[in-house]
């Protein structure tokens, strides 16, 4: 019988919580390390087509031609961000990432949007750890400017995310959510 032992990558995408002692947490340090490297040189880019060419080499994904990211990004890690075709990234945005992201088709995200899939146990004694949640933002949705998306949130289709937002929980379809935390201020179809 085989038995297939996960790797800290595989680990964190499944929510798992990882300790800073864990003896492969190294492994996510070289990958920041990689990405901090490359991160520079795509807050230098000059045109949308070498954004593109440089974030994919970051996300370890070809990015479609019909996505648009502006600069400066900021990402840690990255490989675990997926991106949509038509999608639109504003100036300033940070992706935490160790957690996944999924950005689907015609998403719209505004300057200084943070996407946050990391957090780390309340009690003081565990605190040197990672807790990790994905994010999933769903097709045609729109981020207002400066919202936060914090870890294991699911933003509905069609949905829209007010300037200022922190939204700590899943979004329903067809809905407006606004304040700190996030409330649903209106429905449409």
């Amino acid at each position: 019988m085989h038995t297939h032992q996960y790797t800290i990558f595989e680990r964190m995408l499944a929510g798992e919580t990882i300790s800073f002692h864990d003896p492969a947490y190294p492994k996510i340090m070289e990958a920041v390390s990689r990405t901090m490297q490359l991160s520079a040189r795509l807050n230098t880019a000059t045109d949308i087509q070498q954004v593109r060419e440089l974030l994919s080499d970051i996300i370890g994904t070809h990015i479609d031609t019909s996505t648009t990211v502006f600069v400066p990004f900021h990402t840690n890690f990255g490989r675990f961000i997926q991106l949509g075709k038509n999608v639109f990234i504003n100036h300033d945005c940070t992706f935490l990432d160790l957690g996944g992201i999924i950005i689907e088709d015609e998403v719209m995200i505004a300057p200084k949007v943070s996407l946050i899939t990391e957090s780390h146990p309340l009690p003081p004694s565990e605190r040197k750890a990672l807790t990790l949640g994905k994010i999933h933002i769903k097709k045609n949705a729109w981020i207002g400017a400066s919202a936060t998306i914090l870890p294991g949130v699911t933003i509905g289709e069609n949905s829209v995310v007010a300037a200022g937002a922190v939204v700590s929980k899943d979004v329903p379809d067809n809905t407006v959510v606004a304040g700190v935390p996030a409330k649903v201020v209106k429905y449409f179809n």
